[in-house]
């Protein structure tokens, strides 16, 4: 299979139609197999009759169909494991992505990039909900991870198989898969892509979910720096929280036999014992991290780094 077209979709009874009919249009001018793969999120409407219609005459398209809503982020993973094709390419349902833009992110995946994020320079979204949130959000994430992009946002992306086979996605981690992946040394390009105002339906998505994208890049940001020596983030603040402490208690018994003052009811004594007690707990947290983490990589065989080719044989030792 040359080709996956992983799209998740929510309640899209009106637009399911046309994104078909557009999606057939682009690639059956492609040359290449393909099959497009909808993940129906629990939709509420209509949208998996629609669905069924359409897959009962083309075999192409195929569905897989959720229990209730479990997340954007559940469809990608749940498209990502049941696609064959050596590039996977993601977009929404709603029509804002234009399937035509596909060919360009296919372009630039055999120049020899392994994922291509589209880039929505004309978006047709209303600039103080939707917009300046998002650019603030783009270059904050850039910024953390170190993966630049213009759009994180845009789900219109192409990825080589082994990036996405190689990415577990929890929670509403979707829009960091770039950055996921960055740890396997990936290389990334952008491409200025359409974007169109929503014709059918409601949004599903709102200045509600700007708290969120904050405490996923929390999420992501420690995954890329400390998930495999967590011991250097809680050691670390350890660290200098028992410090703090130890100074500040060298400073009031300084004051204490120098001066001769009392110091048992002073607040920085009590803030000096807090802060070696906090220190003590936060290396000892760090200390059962590395073992968790330990656990985590050795009983599931899990590797920590990523291998892009060998040349020879080699056997890798069980």
């Amino acid at each position: 299979m040359d080709l996956s077209i992983v799209i998740p979709l929510y309640n899209e009874e009106e637009n399911v139609k046309p994104l078909y009919e557009q999606l057939k249009a682009t690639l059956d001018g492609l040359g290449r197999e393909y099959e497009i793969i909808i993940v129906d999120d629990g939709s509420t409407d209509n949208s998996f009759e629609v669905l069924k219609r359409l897959h009962q005459g083309d075999e192409h398209l195929k569905v897989i169909r959720f229990r209730r809503n479990f997340g954007q982020t559940a469809a990608f993973a749940a498209g990502f494991d049941h696609s064959q094709g050596e590039v996977v390419v993601t977009m929404d349902a709603d029509l804002q992505n234009d399937p035509a833009d596909i060919p360009l992110l296919l372009e630039r995946i055999e120049e020899g990039y392994d994922v291509v994020s589209g880039w929505r320079v004309k978006r047709k979204d209303p600039f103080l909900t939707r917009r300046l949130p998002s650019m603030i959000a783009n270059w904050l994430i850039s910024y953390v991870t170190g993966v630049h992009l213009h759009d994180y946002g845009c789900s219109l992306k192409a990825y080589r198989r082994e990036v996405v086979k190689g990415v577990r996605l929890y929670g509403e981690l979707h829009r960091f898969i770039p950055a996921i992946a960055s740890w396997m040394g990936i290389s990334v390009a952008e491409v200025p892509v359409s974007h169109h105002r929503r014709r059918f339906g409601k949004s599903k998505y709102g200045l509600s979910r700007t708290a969120r994208v904050l405490l996923d890049l929390l999420t992501v940001h420690f995954l890329l720096s400390y998930s495999t020596r967590p011991i250097h983030i809680f050691g670390g603040l350890g660290l200098m929280g028992f410090a703090a402490g130890i100074l500040i208690g060298l400073y009031l018994a300084f004051v204490k036999y120098a001066f001769h003052r009392d110091i048992g009811g002073r607040p920085l004594l009590l803030l000096a014992i807090l802060l070696m007690v906090l220190g003590v707990q936060l290396i000892s947290m760090g200390l059962l991290g590395e073992l968790v983490v330990r656990t985590y990589h050795e009983t599931q065989n899990k590797p920590i780094y990523a291998v892009r080719e060998f040349l020879g044989e080699f056997r890798r030792e069980e």
